[in-house]
């Protein structure tokens, strides 16, 4: 009986190993062909707009999605630089990670201050597109993975592409064309210093903050950008 008990533990360890090296395999390839995918086609949803149209439905809302792709050409430099001041002053030289930003947010977390500045554009745009919110290990982990593989497989201009034509930048509002209509009803390529910078100001948190009309706070917020904006020259890929 102990030695059917131990084959039969053997057989169920076997297929379990199988079944676990298979997914990872699947995963691997999954994960690959949507990067190279992206590469090169728009990113139609994430799954920020997927998870925020069922909480509009369960709390009984309206269910609103306001996304138009752009190219970066038609997408004006200043909300690139605005975001690059605002979000990551190192994303055209790192590579997926800006490790003295996490040092600072892992010490300010230990102080319990709040955290500020740890995740890079290359960092937001993996979660946005490829992962769901929240913040446990598996999905930083997921998180640093695909930041890897963009940064392998992706310029800077296309991540850029991407992170402006995806991140949520109000309530139902997501990706740059989207936002300069809701907040200043012009299109992405017309948006100017000021209002680019008003767009940055409210990345933390879009659905509470407003990019026009704001708060004292969110004008602070825009005033700083705009003089951290005038050390960024011309955006070169």
């Amino acid at each position: 009986m102990a030695a059917t008990k131990n084959k039969s533990n053997h057989t169920f360890f076997q297929k379990l190993k199988t079944f676990l090296w298979k997914a990872f395999l699947w995963f691997l390839g999954i994960s690959f062909f949507f990067v190279l995918l992206y590469k090169w086609v728009p990113v139609p949803f994430t799954p920020l707009m997927v998870t925020r149209a069922i909480e509009q439905k369960f709390a009984g809302e309206e269910m609103t999605c306001s996304h138009t792709w752009v190219p970066i050409e038609e997408i004006s430099p200043y909300i690139q630089k605005a975001v690059i001041a605002s979000e990551d002053g190192t994303f055209l030289s790192h590579h997926g990670f800006d490790f003295s930003s996490m040092q600072k947010a892992i010490k300010n977390n230990e102080r319990g201050k709040k955290i500020k500045g740890g995740s890079t554009i290359s960092q937001q745009t993996a979660k946005n597109v490829f992962l769901w919110q929240g913040r446990n290990y598996l999905r930083k982990g997921l998180e640093a993975y695909f930041t890897v593989l963009i940064e392998i497989f992706w310029s800077k201009e296309r991540i850029m592409e991407v992170y402006l034509n995806s991140i949520e930048m109000g309530n139902g509002v997501y990706g740059v064309q989207a936002a300069g209509n809701y907040w200043y009803q012009t299109d992405a390529n017309n948006l100017t210093k000021i209002q680019a910078a008003g767009i940055a100001a409210i990345l933390p948190n879009p659905r509470k903050f407003k990019a026009s009309n704001s708060s004292s706070y969110i004008n602070k917020r825009k005033g700083k950008i705009m003089q951290n904006m005038r050390y960024i020259g011309e955006i070169k890929y």
